[in-house]
């Protein structure tokens, strides 16, 4: 409700031998039938470091997708998804052995000297039985997952952005009061357990533009642990425009202590939706683009970054002919790309 859904399931995991052939495909070990002798593709490579510290992975769903296509000799479709492929995306950690994929995923940009950019979504009672429903069985569950993901991650550099909607759903009626308690103690515990490392930051999520009023949040931010973590996230999932989320994040930062916040800006290039059922323009909506590529250079003080937290291409759920949350969905994901510039 009030255009806070849209948080994705994580759809990856690790590499099987397949996978790694399609990255290796990727990177120029071959090409599709109707490449041009001599013509290699192009590898997928990080992004400058002063403009975007961020990790790209080169074996990411994305890059894997632009393998295929090359493969079956779909070149200007392949070219479309690089606009994807090519830039650092969040890495959805799965309650399934997170201390390995965490520290893999972390190892990885450490070898390359970049951050890696993690979610964690798995909180209890997760999305109110919406399309991305589930999370961890019970509060011990989610503390062993926490604790796992931070053994995984370890001195090596990461930003965190801490279970959305979790926050928000406390405030707008859809989590039962029951669960309010422990929900505000677990995240606190999980700030509290990540800042802990050397190198991490924490940036809680607050919602977005569309939702409500910062006026609504800021308390139960407060008691969600906001004051350890860096700072908070707007515009997760969704598609309010970067200057329509900087004006809310920076009124909510007023209002907790001037904390900085980052802004997901994966989908946001035409702005939100505005047709249809009010309650599900945030799922899959038609006609949206690619926003600003994920940098730090984001000119405000108070925006330590663009990010691009939801992973372009994945649906939101069983909406508008889409797949279920989380799965890869190329003909949205082209149509993201296409509808951006470059």
């Amino acid at each position: 409700m009030y255009g806070s859904r849209g948080v994705g399931a994580f759809a990856g995991g690790r590499a099987s031998a397949a996978v790694l052939g399609a990255a290796l495909l990727l990177a120029g070990c071959s090409s599709g039938g109707d490449d041009k002798e001599g013509e290699a593709p192009r590898a997928v490579t990080q992004q400058p470091k002063e403009a975007a510290p961020f990790w790209v992975n080169p074996d990411g769903l994305a890059a894997r997708k632009v393998a295929e296509l090359r493969h079956d000799g779909r070149k200007a479709e392949a070219e479309q998804l690089r606009k994807i492929a090519e830039q650092p995306v969040a890495e959805w950690i799965s309650p399934e052995k997170p201390e390995e994929q965490t520290r893999e995923l972390t190892e990885n940009a450490d070898k390359v000297g970049r951050r890696a950019v993690l979610v964690l979504y798995n909180i209890p009672h997760r999305d109110c039985g919406q399309y991305s429903q589930g999370g961890a069985e019970d509060g011990d569950a989610y503390r062993e997952f926490v604790g796992a993901v931070a053994k995984g991650i370890g001195d090596r550099p990461a930003t965190v952005v801490l279970e959305p909607d979790a926050v928000l759903h406390l405030v707008d009626g859809c989590t039962p009061e029951e669960f309010h308690e422990e929900r505000y103690d677990l995240l606190k515990g999980a700030v509290a357990q990540l800042k802990g490392l050397k190198n991490t930051t924490v940036y809680l999520d607050a919602g977005n533009a569309g939702w409500g009023n910062p006026d609504q949040i800021f308390e139960p931010l407060k008691q969600a642990g906001i004051e350890q973590a860096d700072g908070f996230a707007v515009n997760v999932s969704n598609f309010y425009t970067t200057e329509d989320s900087i004006a809310y994040g920076k009124e909510l930062s007023a209002k907790v202590g001037d904390k900085p916040f980052v802004v997901d800006t994966s989908r946001n290039g035409n702005g939100p939706y505005t047709e249809g059922d009010a309650d599900e323009r945030w799922c899959n909506p038609p006609g949206r683009a690619l926003g600003e590529t994920p940098t730090t250079r984001t000119a405000d003080p108070l925006v330590d970054a663009y990010l691009w937290i939801k992973r372009p291409g994945e649906s939101d759920g069983e909406c508008k002919g889409g797949p279920k949350a989380g799965q890869w969905w190329a003909d949205y994901a082209l149509a993201l790309a296409r509808g951006s510039a470059g």
